[in-house]
């Protein structure tokens, strides 16, 4: 069957499954388009609200149905939809093309809807996208080069492509393994796989489909691995982008970004003996972690022809976001760190592992994932822990089984009834960081760095970065442990 062609859409019935801020961001180029569009969703709110914009609205259970989709082209679907919705699998049995929101949105460029094609740099990984890609467009700001930070990070591509003022002409574009999996046609000038380690497997439904979603990102021109990742460097000897290279935190060799006395120097993009970019004292956030982010945004600019020098100013000018790695107090020599996005162990590790010293404040859902390898290997700087969340149990254990010595403290996420309230997170957080503080003393940091989802207590890893950092301005220096 051939490819459905956009110009197609014109009069014809169009499903968007999802209405989320993907979701919504459909609607005005579908309309563009000339499609008749319908929207389901699970909430009956969503569905009135799209229905109030004068869409067309149906419930998924009766989409599900026999025939419901006859009249139907094409379902775009938002990315937490599995294959294994009744919706979307009665699409796929019936052979309707289903494509994600960003697959939809490449077509949109592709057919210059709106206007001449752009770049698309896009970054993947377990862990460290966000920052990566804010790096990006710091990089491609310095050069002057009109761009647009979108897709994950929070704008939805078809919002940027359909920006005018100023129109960008590169798209850093973060895309999670949901969307990388309804995105097959995605071939970016360049894209980066910056590391893999056990998350969504629930989703994907084992390990190896959710790798072979993040090796797309190297469908394109260029494709760029984390050497130091066992995954995802094993995906070069199998990459289809036209040339692969890689990053590491070590000196690197001839196709190969690194670091070589002290400065981050590009080996793939400058012939030797390289060229050097910015020193890696200079990068936020500090530490390994962001030192590979940055190497990964050096490379997927410097692919483009972005100069040394743009690299260097654009990574110099970034700084950390919220709750990635974020000084959120200093209290009498002990530092408090929100890396509330550390939402696997994975992320975690790499967190603990930029401090000598670790006051660790962790927990939540760990979504099956283990923590004692993450354990084992960061023992030796663990000074105690304070547990909080659902999960809390099997980090407790896992620290009794390879680090006997740490002390733990878990804080019961429970109210007066024996009840988990979302409202009592903030107070259950405060009484964590106390607990944290006495612990620690002059040169440690009290690190939030969960391990694990925050969803089972908190609105959102933001809402639990905030409330850390709340509780952390609230201490005085009577709260720190005696050696303070």
């Amino acid at each position: 069957m051939p490819e459905l062609q956009l110009h197609e859409l014109a009069g014809k019935n169009v499903l968007v499954t999802g209405w989320g801020i993907s979701g919504k961001a459909l609607i005005q180029p579908l309309r563009d388009l000339g499609a008749t569009i319908t929207v389901t969703d699970g909430g009956a709110a969503a569905l009135a609200e799209a229905a109030e914009l004068g869409l067309h609205t149906a419930v998924p259970d009766d989409l599900a149905a026999d025939g419901a989709l006859d009249s139907f082209v094409l379902v775009v679907t938002s990315p937490g939809w599995r294959a294994e919705s009744p919706v979307l699998a009665a699409a796929a049995k019936r052979g309707l093309p289903i494509w994600g929101d960003v697959e939809f949105s490449w077509h949109v460029d592709q057919a210059q809807l709106y206007g001449p094609v752009r770049q698309w740099l896009v970054v993947t990984g377990t862990n460290g996208k966000t920052t990566t890609t804010s790096m990006v467009a710091s990089i491609l700001e310095a050069a002057d080069v009109s761009n647009a930070a979108c897709g994950n990070i929070g704008l939805p591509v078809l919002d940027a492509l359909r920006r005018t003022a100023p129109r960008a002409e590169v798209l850093a574009v973060e895309l999670s393994s949901f969307q990388l999996h309804w995105a097959p046609s995605v071939h970016p000038a360049a894209g980066v796989v910056l590391n893999i380690a056990e998350d969504h497997l629930d989703w994907h439904g084992g390990m190896q489909p959710y790798v072979d979603a993040k090796a797309r990102a190297l469908s394109g021109d260029v494709g760029v691995v984390g050497l130091d990742d066992a995954v995802a460097a094993s995906l070069a000897a199998t990459s289809p982008a036209g040339r692969t290279v890689g990053f590491r935190l070590g000196t690197p060799v001839s196709g190969e970004l690194g670091v070589l006395d002290g400065t981050l120097l590009d080996l793939a993009f400058a012939e030797s003996p390289g060229a050097e970019l910015i020193g890696a004292d200079e990068i936020s956030p500090p530490g390994p972690a962001g030192i590979m982010d940055a190497l990964a945004a050096a490379a997927l600019t410097r692919s483009i022809g972005v100069t040394p020098d743009a690299v260097g100013a654009g990574l110099a000018n970034h700084t950390v976001g919220p709750h990635r790695a974020a000084l959120v107090r200093e209290l009498a020599g002990v530092g408090f760190v929100d890396d509330s996005k550390a939402t696997n162990p994975h992320a975690a590790r790499s967190s603990i592992l930029a401090h000598p010293r670790v006051v660790w404040l962790a927990g939540g859902l760990l979504k099956g994932a283990s923590v004692d390898e993450l354990v084992a290997e960061v023992a030796d700087r663990l000074v105690a822990a304070v547990l909080i969340g659902q999960d809390a149990t099997q980090i407790a254990e896992a620290l009794a089984r390879h680090a006997p010595d740490v002390p733990v403290v878990t804080v019961p996420a429970r109210d007066d009834a024996g009840v988990t309230e979302v409202n009592s997170a903030d107070s259950i957080m405060r009484t964590a960081v106390r607990a944290a503080a006495r612990s620690a003393s002059p040169g440690d940091t009290v690190l939030l760095a969960p391990a694990a989802a925050s969803l089972d207590m908190f609105a959102s890893y933001g809402h639990r970065g905030a409330a850390f950092a709340a509780a952390a301005e609230e201490l005085t220096a009577a709260d720190l442990g005696p050696a303070s």
